[in-house]
């Protein structure tokens, strides 16, 4: 059985930005795979330009996530100022590339999109130990004490709780998987009330999708079942040139379990 690990992410705001082309930037209700190993990656202290540390993280973990809260939509109106285009103009900044009288700056508008209280429960299942992925428990501990700032989607979404990430050595299931992510989540240093307990009484908290990797299918049963597949663009190709291939993942609901006798 491969090893995995679990973790939950949330967010007061999380922006999960889908193709973004012109004026209308849309997203999601659920983190890309790019996003989310992209967070690992931060977390693990890997740069941009390491292409051959990214490539090996992607190759070797498959991805599942249950999503608990998809968040409230909110739509950010944006009014950037910016130089007229002009043929063989470079800046090496931005303050240069504003340097000018007003009246020669064009104003660009965009609609940005965003979730409110994002709550996503992520497993990261080991699918080659032969490659330069780190291990699991590796993974864990620099989600503990990350190299760099975590965040969900643009800097200024930093995560409202610590990822309080655990490991499994044998995943047998991936529901067996995501319920590590819950357990941690409750222990309370001070033994205090757990401050995230009104988030959990949403009414669909108990109907929550699972969305994996299709290399992942054989390890739905027993608790969860395929509904379809979806195609996504967020397999990462190159984090420099910022370059995405297709992915397919599958879209899968819990399996209603038979009552008790004595519950009829």
């Amino acid at each position: 059985m491969p090893a995995g690990l679990a973790f939950t992410l949330y967010a007061p705001l999380a922006a999960l930005g889908d193709l973004a082309v012109g004026e209308r930037r849309g997203g999601f209700d659920r983190p890309g795979r790019s996003a989310i190993l992209g967070l690992v990656a931060a977390a693990l202290g890997y740069d941009r330009a390491d292409e051959a540390s990214h490539a090996a993280l992607d190759a070797g973990y498959g991805l599942v996530q249950r999503v608990r809260r998809t968040g409230r939509l909110m739509t950010d109106y944006h009014t950037v100022q910016a130089p007229p285009a002009e043929r063989k103009s470079a800046w090496a900044t931005r303050c240069a590339a504003l340097d000018r009288p007003s009246h020669r700056l064009n104003t660009l508008l965009s609609s940005r999109d965003y979730r409110e209280d994002l709550w996503v429960e992520v497993g990261l299942v080991q699918l080659d130990t032969d490659t330069r992925a780190p291990a699991p428990a590796a993974i864990a501990e620099a989600l503990r004490h990350p190299a760099y700032t975590l965040y969900l989607g643009r800097k200024s979404c930093p995560l409202g709780r610590p990822p309080a990430p655990s490991c499994l050595d044998a995943v047998t299931s991936l529901a067996a998987l995501l319920d590590r992510a819950d357990e941690p989540a409750r222990l309370m240093a001070d033994a205090g009330r757990y401050p995230f307990e009104p988030l959990r009484l949403w009414e669909e908290w108990d109907k929550a999708v699972v969305y994996a990797d299709a290399e992942l299918e054989g390890l739905l049963a027993p608790d969860y079942k395929a509904d379809r597949i979806e195609r996504r663009r967020d397999r990462v190709t190159s984090r420099v040139r910022r370059q995405f291939g297709l992915r397919d993942e599958i879209v899968a609901t819990r399996i209603p379990r038979p009552e008790p006798e004595a519950a009829r």
